[in-house]
């Protein structure tokens, strides 16, 4: 299963060096990691998705807090959270297929930050799967280079799963029904 996990970290040189070196020893990749400032001066929070199951996840979480420097760790997998993903992609395009090209990228609300003959730049930003979505779009027209952030993420203070909203308002299945 994957995992996203929060810390938050002294700004010290080597601490990221430390916490990869942890996950390396124990045999774990590191799917997607994403470092920067913090809400304090000096902090900073490093955002990763790792594979493993309940214990391994709680081990490493564990390992993590006898790092010096690590102030925090928390396991925000299924916790409702933001999550958003950077990604710029280079799409070969010519005059036969810009503008499908440029439809999907108004679909997914991105924008064209390149253009030249035989190439579009696209930055498209949001949650891990409408990158995903607008990647395989654009396969059909060739890929010619990805560039793409690792996801970064905050709790949700309102709490609220808006993932488990969407399935329910979006479901064909869901029926509403109105009490008199």
């Amino acid at each position: 299963m994957k995992n996203t996990l929060s810390v938050l970290v002294e700004d010290e040189s080597g601490v990221l060096s430390r916490i990869t070196s942890l996950f390396a020893r124990r045999g774990f990749n590191i799917e997607s990691l994403a470092v920067g400032p913090a809400e304090k001066k000096g902090i900073s929070r490093i955002t990763m998705v790792i594979y493993g199951d309940y214990r391994t996840i709680e081990q490493l979480i564990k390992q993590l807090y006898k790092l010096i420097n690590v102030l925090t760790v928390q396991d925000i997998t299924n916790i409702p959270s933001i999550e958003r993903e950077l990604m710029l992609i280079k799409v070969y395009s010519n005059m036969d297929n810009r503008s499908e090209i440029l439809h999907i990228t108004n679909i997914f609300r991105g924008k064209v930050v390149d253009f030249s003959m035989d190439y579009l730049t696209i930055e498209i930003t949001g949650d891990p799967g409408k990158i995903c979505a607008i990647e395989q779009l654009l396969q059909q027209f060739g890929i010619y280079e990805i560039a793409r952030t690792g996801k970064i993420a905050l709790k949700r203070s309102s709490r609220i799963n808006t993932e488990y909203l969407k399935k329910q308002l979006f479901n064909p299945l869901t029926t509403f029904t109105t009490s008199d």
